[in-house]
Order: C-alpha cells, then structure tokens, then sequence
C-alpha cells in the first residue's frame, strides 16, 4: 500500500507553498476563496486547524507566526492563541512530521514594518516549543518539537511563488540593496510524539 504525503501551509493567501513537494497541498487562511488546492477557511487565532490528528507529514507558515497575538482576552479568560497554535500543528503532524516556518525576528525592521505583525519573534523564542521540558509547557504548550535548524535568514517574498526567474532576481537585488541584514529565522522542527 502506497502512502500519499500531505503537507499543510498555514496563513497561504491564495498561494500555497510545499517546501518538501508533497503529493497533496492543504492550506489554511482567514479569507473565504477558492483556490486550485486543498483550501479550508480558518481563524487559526480563534480556531482549532479543521484536520484529523497525525494527518501531515509536513506544515509551513511563511511570514506568518508574527500576525498570531501572543495573549488575548476571551469570554473573561487569558488565551494563548500562539501556543494553541503551536499545539495544533503539533497535534495535526505526525510523529516525526516537519515543520517550516520562516517569521521575521526581533530586532530587524522587518518585524515591526507591518502593524499586523504582533507576535515579535526573538533568535530564541523556538526554545520555548523544543527538547525534554519546552518553557511553554507553563502556558499550556503540551507538545515537543526536536529542533532540526534554527538560523537567521534574509528572505525574499517571491521565493516560492511561481515567479519569473527575472522577477525573482530583481525580488532578491531589492531585498540584498534594501534589508541587507538577515531579518528572519528560519525554524525547521520535526513533532516528538
């Protein structure tokens, strides 16, 4: 029996990304919008991810960690909705399932160009969701990531998108002129289960 891999991208607009070309593509976003690929609406900030448990081998959010508020207030109650998240894509990965995510990370300018951007990512905020005993157990963290990479990128908006090879070389020019500095982490995590 052939097993088909399943990789799920968190905040993918209308386009989905598979960093590890998986055979079927998921995605999830706020909007309503029918896209060419496996599409569900989803306020990740309020919601639980509408997947089974150990349902990917893979998830991904690009440039999109930093829009989901650390803290919020509901029904008279603190809410944690980035570690409910992290608790999501933990329960939705496999055991050993992946996740990739690249968030802009403090202090670059890149982390508070964007005023939805309200979770500020630091070189080791992953610290808190890795190894034997993850600091954000404390706030209701109850999975375990076993780091792969943690490093600091720059990162052009168009990789990955279908772009023209020309509109990717000026996409990087504008970014190696503009945002020399490495402004984003990368986390690369594989889901202990």
């Amino acid at each position: 029996m052939t097993m088909t891999t399943k990789h799920l991208d968190i905040g993918c607009g209308s386009t989905a990304r598979n960093p590890f070309n998986h055979a079927q593509l998921f995605g999830v976003d706020i909007i309503d919008q029918v896209v060419d690929f496996n599409y569900r609406q989803c306020n990740v900030t309020l919601e639980s991810l509408p997947f089974a448990d150990n349902f990917f081998d893979s998830v991904s959010a690009f440039d999109f960690l930093e829009h989901v508020p650390r803290l919020i207030v509901k029904d008279n109650k603190t809410v944690f909705p980035f570690i409910e998240l992290m608790n999501e894509i933990h329960r939705v990965l496999k055991p050993g399932g992946q996740l990739y995510a690249i968030t802009p990370c403090y202090p670059r300018a890149e982390t508070f160009v964007d005023p939805t951007h309200v979770n500020f990512i630091a070189a080791k905020t992953h610290r808190y969701f890795c190894g034997s005993n993850p600091g954000a157990k404390v706030y209701g963290f109850n999975g375990v990531f076993e780091e792969l990479q943690v490093k600091r990128i720059r990162f052009s908006q168009g990789i990955d998108k279908g772009y023209s090879k020309l509109r990717q070389k000026i996409d990087d020019m504008y970014y190696s002129i503009y945002f020399t500095k490495k402004g984003h982490v990368l986390w690369h995590f594989a889901a202990v289960k």
